[in-house]
């Protein structure tokens, strides 16, 4: 009976840990729509700051759990790669680059995990996650790009620089592991982000002279669900699925944001793009199902 039964609580814990993991990607796939809508224009530093900090200090007010040991400066690294440095590079190169290219750009994010992973963790990522990897890749740039778009080199270096810090993140939480739970975490690496955020922030873009209901709506938005609860089930995800099979969730955010440009800003899809939302869909579900074994 065992051996019957076994397989499947495997196979469904496995999906279980995927969709979790993938919900913090298609959460982020709402910024653009959220930034461009709710949040004052012009003022990156402000909105990493303003998703860093009040969520990272709610998180260690609730949780009350400080670093220990090594911890101290581990929790720094990964604070300044997921936040510190991958918010501000990530609002800079929204507002230079069409969404279309800074999509594009971020998709490479798997191939880069998976040699990071061979580099760092000795890990040799299977042929089919690569080949699904490359396949969201080239769906993702028929979704999103156009033939206007706009190649900002300033704005294109950030992407990249971006997308680097963030798989290298992805690695070095595999490498260490972790001493507490994804929440407790989340919360050590939003205050070291919003920590070092907030002066740079005053020194470079100052204080703006008025904030409405909306713009708080929107940092709320995307402090509460796309920051504190998004990266807990981010970080919930290295601990569980292995570095390239989580990186490839990442094809979720351009889905999701193609999907929230349609219903909330009346944008259409050409045949091309339905062509590339279908690649980079099948792509995801193929790494997953062919690829990915914790």
């Amino acid at each position: 009976m065992s051996t019957i039964t076994a397989p499947r609580v495997l196979s469904t814990r496995h999906a279980s840990d995927l969709v979790l993991a993938a919900l913090a990607p298609a959460s982020w796939g709402t910024t653009y729509v959220v930034t461009t809508t709710l949040l004052p224009p012009d003022r990156p530093l402000l909105a990493a700051t303003m998703r860093a900090l009040p969520a990272g200090l709610v998180l260690l007010a609730f949780t009350r759990r400080l670093p220990k040991g090594s911890w101290w400066w581990k929790s720094a690294v990964l604070g300044m790669l997921n936040f510190g440095a991958f918010f501000p590079l990530i609002f800079f190169a929204a507002y230079r680059l069409p969404g279309g290219v800074a999509s594009t750009i971020g998709s490479v994010q798997p191939l880069v995990v998976a040699l990071l992973s061979l580099v760092v963790l000795q890990v040799r990522p299977a042929r089919a996650v690569l080949l699904s990897a490359l396949a969201g890749t080239g769906g993702v740039a028929l979704l999103t790009l156009s033939s206007a778009a706009r190649l900002d080199p300033l704005g294109i270096a950030a992407m990249l620089t971006a997308t680097t810090l963030m798989a290298t993140a992805i690695v070095l939480a595999k490498k260490w592991g972790r001493p507490e739970s994804p929440l407790v975490m989340t919360g050590w690496q939003l205050t070291v982000g919003g920590v070092v955020l907030l002066p740079l922030t005053l020194l470079v873009e100052g204080v703006p002279a008025a904030i409405t209901g909306t713009n708080l709506l929107g940092f709320a938005y995307l402090g509460i669900v796309g920051t504190a609860l998004a990266y807990a089930l981010w970080f919930r995800g290295i601990d569980r699925l292995q570095p390239t099979s989580l990186s490839l969730l990442g094809l979720t955010n351009p889905l999701v944001a193609t999907l929230a440009g349609l219903l909330i800003l009346g944008q259409t899809l050409t045949g091309w793009q339905l062509v590339g939302f279908t690649l980079a869909l099948g792509a995801l579900v193929a790494g997953q199902t062919l690829g990915s074994r914790k």
